[in-house]
Formats: C-alpha cells, structure tokens, sequence
C-alpha cells in the first residue's frame, strides 16, 4: 500500500518537471519516516500533513537536480534534517556532498540518515559553521535553510570563492542578492508564490 507521501509525490511530481521511479519514491518515504521518527525531539521539520511536506520539501529539494551534472559534488550549508540533499542524494546514485551542520544534534540524525538510506559512501558530514569548513572539491554549494541567511550572504559569497551557488529562498533573499551586486537567475517552484531558487554567477 502506498504511504500518503507516495501518493503525493505521484499526484505532484510532473508538476515540478519530474518522473520518479517507485523504487526512488521508496527511499523517499524512508527518508520522510526517519525525520517523523526524531522531530518530536530534535524538531527538524515543522507541522505539516505528508501532502505539504511532498511539496515544499521533497519536490522542491528536487528541483535542485536540473542545475546539478553528471557526478556533480556540491556542500549543503545548514543542513538541518538534510533537505535539499538527502532528497537529491536519493534520486541520482552518481551526486556526491558534504553536509555542513554546526548542531551537533542534527549532525548525529544525518549520519544515522546517511547510513540507513545507504548514501555513506557518497557523503561527508561535518559539525562546524560553514565558513570554518574548506569546500575543496565541490564545484556547487546550495542553501536552503541558513539562519540569518540574509545577515550570512556576504560572508558566503567569499568563502563559496566563485562556485556556482544554488539557494532557496524569497523576495528577501533576492533584495539581499541584488545589494551584493552579484548576477542570478531565478526560479519560482511550482506550487508556490514567492519561493524560488537562485542560480548566482559569480565572476
């Protein structure tokens, strides 16, 4: 029997340009499991019903795949619970990332995530701010969930030294952006009114 998120995953995906397999929609729902199992304590999504949670969370994770080549290695910043890229992580076998979470309590979910989704050999986690981590061999960085995102952007734009930055946000994110002076595409999710990724182009 398929879970409510499988359902709504199926109901919503052509929506985001998308065309899941059962078996990645599987490990979606594990992943979806997991993070119900450990937010009642480490709250790392807020109340939502499966629908919500496919849509803001898991397609609009997965939106981040049309910006990502072939074996593209990228570091998540602010991982949190490991959304944008336990999503990406599951749906193509040939990503890799680094994981950057500074609360010890996250970090300690997704290395328990990354090995009971099978995705260890493919990631790194660390427990540091961003800006004390060396990106090395990742050629893409993206954001979703940054506190202060806005007050960080500057601090982020130098130490990403001219990587292809993908991050999620709003019409604050976009104003912060356009101050930095700094070139963007933007796109708006489907399903949505102001949430957007923006591609920026560092020189």
């Amino acid at each position: 029997m398929s879970s409510d998120l499988s359902i709504a995953i199926k109901s919503h995906q052509e929506a985001f340009g998308l065309e899941l397999n059962d078996e990645t929609i599987d490990r979606l729902d594990r992943y979806y499991f997991l993070l119900l199992e450990h937010n009642p304590i480490l709250h790392l999504i807020g109340p939502m019903d499966a629908n919500e949670f496919a849509i803001r969370h898991m397609l609009e994770s997965l939106v981040l795949l049309q910006y990502l080549p072939e074996k593209a290695r990228f570091a998540d910043i602010g991982s949190g619970g490991g959304l944008p890229a336990i999503p990406c992580l599951l749906a193509r076998d040939d990503l890799m990332a680094v994981l950057i979470e500074s609360k010890e309590k996250k970090t300690k979910f997704l290395e328990l995530a990354v090995a009971e989704l099978g995705l260890a050999k493919r990631v790194r986690i660390v427990t540091r701010q961003f800006h004390e981590v060396d990106p090395a061999n990742c050629a893409f960085i993206t954001c979703r969930a940054l506190d202060k995102f806005t007050e960080k952007l500057d601090r982020l734009l130098k130490w990403s030294m001219r990587r292809h930055l993908l991050l999620f946000g709003g019409p604050n994110l976009r104003e912060a952006l356009r101050k930095a002076k700094v070139d963007f595409d933007e796109t708006l999710m489907p399903m949505s009114e102001q949430r957007m990724l923006f591609a920026v182009r560092q020189p």
